[in-house]
């Protein structure tokens, strides 16, 4: 007399192989977007850094005279007095107002345009500046942050 068994338990090993391919796929996409997540994670501190040194400068631009108060020539930033003396302004790492450089910030770099607005009902007469400052980040992402001041 035969027996035959109807409930087999177990895997065979053909099985085996297609589940471990198959976890082995799902376990290589998770890594990967862990990996991805960790490479970018110090992304947003840089980011909101930037934000606040180019807020610094913008802050520090804004509230300078809008014409020159003086005839004399500014050659350093220390002694700029008016918002167009600021056109032109770079810094390799990210400095004060006293143009001291700022420590854990050497690898930032601003840049500074102050252009001429016209406001007028005409467009004819200067009555205003428009302000750039960019600053890139040690990642080489630039951050533009653009203000405008007027002769009030």
């Amino acid at each position: 007399m035969m027996r035959v068994f109807l409930n087999k338990k177990g895997v065979t090993l053909i099985e085996l192989i297609v589940a471990m391919v198959v976890i082995s796929i799902a376990l290589a996409g998770v890594l990967m977007v862990i990996n991805y997540t960790t490479l970018h994670s110090a992304d947003p501190v840089l980011r909101h850094q930037a934000i606040a040194i180019a807020e610094a400068y913008m802050e520090e631009i804004t509230l300078k005279n809008f014409t020159d108060p003086d005839t004399d020539g500014e050659v350093s930033r220390d002694l700029y007095d008016d918002v167009d003396d600021y056109n032109g302004l770079s810094d390799i790492g990210a400095r004060d107002q006293n143009d001291n450089a700022i420590t854990g910030l050497a690898n930032y770099t601003v840049a500074v345009s102050v252009q001429t607005q016209n406001y007028g009902p005409t467009g004819d007469e200067v009555s205003g500046f428009k302000i750039d400052v960019m600053v890139t980040d040690p990642a080489g992402e630039s951050f533009v942050l653009t203000g405008f001041r007027a002769d009030y």
